[in-house]
C-alpha cells in the first residue's frame, strides 16, 4: 500500500536588488521623486480647487448642489446647482463611448492580428498621432466641417425611428446636439481605446490563438470565444480611460453643443444639452466672485468623478494582469 503524502509547498522567494552605484542611486531617486510629484500635483490641485469652493459647498449643500437643477445668478442669495451638467457631460461621454468601442476593438484587431507587419506599423502610427491631437482643433473640425454632415445624420434617425422616443425631435433643429457633441467625443477617444486594447491584445498568448484557428474556428468566434474573455480586464480599462477622457473635455463640445441649463434627460436629436467642463469655460469670464466659488466647486465634482474613473480602470486593469505587478 502506498502513502501519499503531502509534500509542503515552497514559498516563492522574492528577489529585490537595491542601487549600489552613484548613477544607479542617483537613477532611483529621480524617477522616485517624478513619481510622487505626480501624486503631489494631484492632491494640490484637489487641495487648490476645495479651498476655493468651500464657501459654495457650505451655502449650497453637497447634495444639492450636485443634484438640484437651478443655476441662477440673479437671485440673491445666488443658487447654484449642478445636475443637468453633469447628465449631460454622463449622457455625451455614454454615446461617445458605445460608438468609439466597437470601433476601437476592430482597430486594435486590425493591426494586432491582421495587418502585415509594414501596414500594421503605418496604422500604429497613425492611431497614436490622431490620440495626439488637440481638443479645440477637433472642435473647430466639429463646428465647421463636421456639424452640417452629422445634422443630416440626425435628420435620417429622426426620419426612421423618431418613433423611438430617443430619436425624438420636437423643433426642428438638429444642429448643435448631444448627438453630434457625442460624434466628435468619438473621434477623440477612439485612438486612447484602440491604443490600450492593441497593447493589452499584443501581450497575448499566440498559442492560444492558433489553437482556436486550428481546431476549426474562425476569426470573428476566436475574437469573440478566446481573445475577448482572455484580454476583457484590459480592454474595460482601456475603455473606462476613454470615458474619464470623454467626461473632462471641453472646447470641442462647447463648439458643437448648444448648452441649455435644462435636463436633457434622453433625447438626443434635440439642440440643447449639457457639460460641466463646456458650462464652466462658457461663464467663467463673466461669473462674479460668488459663482466663480460655485464654477470652481463644479470643476470639483468633475474632478472627483473623473479621479473615480481613472482609478477604477487602473484596478481592472491591475487585476486582468497580475504578472505587471
Amino acid at each position: 500500500m502506498t502513502v501519499n503524502v503531502e509534500r509542503p509547498i515552497a514559498v516563492r522567494r522574492k528577489l529585490a536588488a537595491k542601487p549600489f552605484s552613484r548613477a544607479d542611486r542617483l537613477f532611483f531617486g529621480v524617477a522616485k521623486a517624478a513619481a510622487f510629484s505626480a501624486i503631489v500635483i494631484v492632491l494640490l490641485i484637489l487641495a487648490f480647487l476645495l479651498s476655493r469652493s468651500a464657501s459654495t459647498f457650505a451655502e449650497q449643500g453637497i447634495i444639492d448642489f450636485i443634484f438640484g437643477s437651478t443655476w441662477d445668478a440673479s437671485l440673491s442669495p445666488i443658487k447654484m446647482q449642478l445636475w443637468p451638467m453633469l447628465w449631460g457631460s454622463i449622457l455625451i461621454s455614454l454615446i461617445g463611448t458605445v460608438l468609439a468601442v466597437p470601433m476601437a476593438i476592430s482597430i486594435a484587431y486590425f493591426i494586432e492580428f491582421m495587418a502585415p507587419k509594414r501596414v500594421a506599423k503605418v496604422a500604429t502610427l497613425v492611431v497614436d498621432l490622431m490620440a495626439a491631437i488637440p481638443s479645440i482643433v477637433l472642435g473647430l473640425w466639429g463646428a465647421f466641417v463636421f456639424t452640417d454632415v452629422a445634422a443630416g445624420w440626425s435628420k435620417q434617425l429622426n426620419a426612421l425611428f423618431g418613433f423611438i422616443p430617443i430619436f425624438e425631435n420636437n423643433s426642428d433643429n438638429f444642429l448643435r446636439s448631444p448627438f453630434i457633441a457625442g460624434l466628435v467625443v468619438t473621434v477623440m477617444i477612439v485612438p486612447i481605446i484602440a491604443s490600450i486594447t492593441r497593447e493589452i491584445f499584443s501581450q497575448m498568448d499566440r498559442d492560444i490563438i492558433n489553437a482556436s484557428l486550428a481546431l476549426g474556428g474562425n476569426r470573428e468566434s476566436t475574437l469573440r470565444k478566446v481573445i475577448l474573455p482572455t484580454a476583457g480586464g484590459g480592454v474595460v480599462g482601456g475603455i473606462l480611460l476613454g470615458l474619464g477622457r470623454a467626461l473632462g473635455e471641453t472646447v470641442a463640445i462647447l463648439y458643437v453643443l448648444n448648452l441649455v441649463f435644462d435636463t436633457n434627460w434622453y433625447q438626443i436629436l434635440e439642440s440643447k444639452g449639457g457639460s460641466i467642463a463646456s458650462m464652466i469655460i462658457s461663464k467663467f469670464g463673466e461669473a462674479g466672485p460668488e459663482e466663480v466659488g460655485g464654477l470652481m466647486a463644479a470643476g470639483v465634482v468633475l474632478f472627483v468623478f473623473t479621479l473615480i474613473i481613472n482609478a477604477l480602470a487602473s484596478y481592472i486593469v491591475a487585476k486582468a494582469q497580475p504578472w505587471r505587478k
